[in-house]
């Protein structure tokens, strides 16, 4: 199980990733904002998704709290990311937003970096969990017994 949280973590990973991918090729796009950045919020929706069952799954494994919560942490962070930017089309008036919407939606961007460091953290806590139960299998094993 610890396998499979720090496998959760590394799709985790790769797709905030993606994220930024998704968002720079959207700004640079011509269409129209919502469609250009209609990837960007698929994935978005699917991080949070995908946040969710690593923190689900890590409870159920009862590993440490600490990668339970930053597991969590990751999935609450992912939920606040349209709820910046609906707090931040609140100030546009028109199709453009307002500079204090412009300055509010660049939370948008900084969230996304605490995104990133967490969840690199998550995985880098996630492959120790899984690298130390390996090893401590490996130990316990029929040559152990035989001593």
């Amino acid at each position: 199980m610890r396998k499979t949280i720090a496998a959760l973590a590394a799709v985790l990973m790769l797709a905030v990733v993606v994220q930024f991918f998704l968002a720079g090729s959207g700004a640079f796009d011509t269409a129209p904002n919502d469609e250009a950045f209609r990837p960007h919020r698929a994935l978005g929706y699917l991080v949070v998704l995908l946040a969710v069952v690593t923190t689900l799954a890590a409870a159920v494994a009862r590993v440490p709290g600490r990668l339970i919560g930053m597991s969590g942490l990751l999935a609450g962070l992912a939920v606040a990311q349209p709820l910046i930017a609906v707090i931040a089309k609140a100030f546009g008036d028109t199709g453009d937003t307002s500079t204090a919407g412009r300055l509010v939606f660049g939370l948008h961007a900084v969230n996304g970096l605490i995104m990133m460091g967490v969840a690199g953290r998550t995985l880098r806590e996630a492959r120790g969990l899984a690298n130390s139960s390996a090893s401590t299998d490996r130990t316990a094993g029929p040559a152990r017994s035989a001593q």
